[in-house]
């Protein structure tokens, strides 16, 4: 009986957040107590509940979206693991659990994904290597689980800094894998990753220096030299690097080029056209001749890949550092450290003015503006639904989206629809208030996570739950596929 009720309580705490959330809204620059500016709060995980006892700082962030199922789920990196959180429903976030890391605790660890399997890194942790997951494995899962890894390459990797995957090809890149010759000085390392569970290194590149970040395409820009080419560029600590990448045998360096107040060339994004190379120097608003001043963005022409040039530089609104940032169509999500999540328009790029212009923010750091570091790490906007996922140092995972684009049948279902009577002891009606919805389908759980009862098009303002022939506990009535209530028959 005491293991049974065990059982009760911790799947009841695992769904728990599917009840009690709601959104916050921005109003008056405000989502509670987080400056805005036209972009809400979804829901927040604290970082003290992503990891362990040991865990005290998030890094880095990705996505992955489920092919057969649509669900979409936060990867978060910690000082000491991987967190994994559904965020389908992004006002209830579910944690799912974590893979601690493969050697040591720092603040510094990177995942990609490719195929359905998430790779990670982690920088000056001794022998860590890269860790392969099986995401495939988050289906289904009902309590908070630590998972192991599917792989791990070690191969004299050592500590690597970052992992760069092109996913239209199957490699990875691992960058600033120390600065010693079996890892190319820290430029990429080539790993062959076409059989997840079995990456193999296939060689690598260093006559560009150490990489701090780096990102690879196949090529389909301007330049008609390189069409169809795999072209890696380096954020390489002083200059960005450009490379043809494609045979990995005879790989050609194609260009560098550095720009004025140098600092620390820390990580950019191409824009969807291949023009432009949208960087970040992280320390210069600390360091060096521009200390003090306004974030700084360097824009870089990328027109003609033997010759780049430095197109302009795009002066943020505080003095901020800047950290990771990432372009989706023309749109710039820049994370700002302290200044959070900074969203920009990039429509007018190739213009002689006016290229960039702020439209938006979700700032995740409240106290202040200031620099050098702290705040938001990373984040990712790749989500077909449009929610942000954010990693904050301190305040853990953040889901965001832009304001007054959550319509009522997304995020207000659970408004719409009644259960009753609940406690029941017999059949439950679930009715629909309004006109503009419709029950659908009704899935019900057990305690043990079990599936009891399914029923797909149903299309009724009305349905009769046909629970007479149950035993008596506590149910979940999965709604839509979207909104789960608990049911308690006696």
């Amino acid at each position: 009986m005491m293991k049974n009720y065990i059982s009760l309580i911790a799947f009841c705490l695992f769904f728990q957040a599917n009840i009690n959330a709601q959104i916050v809204p921005c109003d008056n620059g405000m989502a509670g107590d987080y400056p805005c500016n036209d972009y809400d709060l979804m829901s927040r995980i604290p970082r003290g509940e992503l990891g362990n006892s040991s865990t005290n700082f998030v890094n880095d962030i990705w996505g992955w979206t489920d092919p057969d199922t649509n669900k979409e789920y936060a990867i978060v990196g910690l000082n000491n693991a991987t967190a994994f959180v559904d965020v389908t429903d992004p006002v209830n976030p579910i944690k799912l659990g974590r893979l601690d890391t493969a050697a040591g605790s720092q603040v510094w660890r990177d995942v990609k994904t490719y195929n359905n399997h998430a790779f990670i890194v982690a920088d000056n942790v001794g022998d860590h290597g890269m860790q392969v997951f099986d995401l495939k494995r988050l289906r289904g899962v009902t309590t908070y689980t630590v998972f192991t890894a599917d792989a791990t390459l070690k191969d004299g990797l050592g500590s690597c800094h970052n992992i760069v995957i092109n996913e239209s090809e199957a490699v990875a890149y691992l960058v600033g894998c120390g600065r010693s010759p079996e890892n190319f000085d820290g430029g990429p390392v080539f790993v062959d990753i076409s059989d997840p569970l079995n990456p193999s290194r296939i060689g690598g590149f260093s006559e560009g220096g150490y990489s701090h970040d780096a990102q690879v395409v196949t090529y389909n820009g301007p330049d008609g030299n390189y069409k169809g080419k795999e072209i890696y560029i380096g954020s390489n600590e002083d200059e960005i690097v450009v490379a043809d990448v494609t045979d990995k045998n005879n790989v050609t360096k194609i260009s560098a080029l550095d720009y004025a107040n140098v600092s620390y060339t820390h990580q950019g994004w191409f824009t969807e056209d291949q023009r432009f190379f949208i960087l970040g120097d992280e320390t210069d608003e600390f360091n060096g001749p521009t200390s003090g001043g306004n974030t700084r963005t360097i824009v870089f022409d990328l027109e003609d890949l033997d010759s780049p040039k430095v197109a302009f530089i795009y002066d943020g609104p505080t003095t901020a550092s800047d950290h990771n940032g990432y372009v989706k169509g023309n749109t710039f999500y820049l994370s700002n450290y302290r200044a959070g999540l900074r969203v920009i328009d990039i429509t007018n790029i190739a213009a002689n003015s006016d290229q960039m212009t702020e439209i938006g923010f979700f700032d995740t750091y409240p106290a202040n503006n200031n620099s050098p570091n702290g705040g938001l790490w990373s984040n990712y906007p790749y989500f077909k639904s449009g929610n942000i996922i954010l990693s904050d140092t301190e305040r853990g995972l953040f889901v965001v989206r832009k304001s007054n684009t959550l319509s009522t049948d997304d995020f207000n279902f659970d408004q719409k629809f009644t259960l009753s009577p609940n406690p029941t002891s017999s059949n439950a009606i679930i009715k629909v208030s309004g006109n503009s919805s419709q029950v659908e389908s009704v899935e019900v759980y057990n305690v043990l996570g079990q599936s009891v009862f399914k029923k797909d098009n149903i299309n009724k303002s009305i349905y009769i739950l046909p629970m007479n022939n149950r035993s008596k506990g506590i149910y979940l009535v999965k709604i839509n596929d979207r909104v789960t209530k608990k049911l308690v028959l006696r």
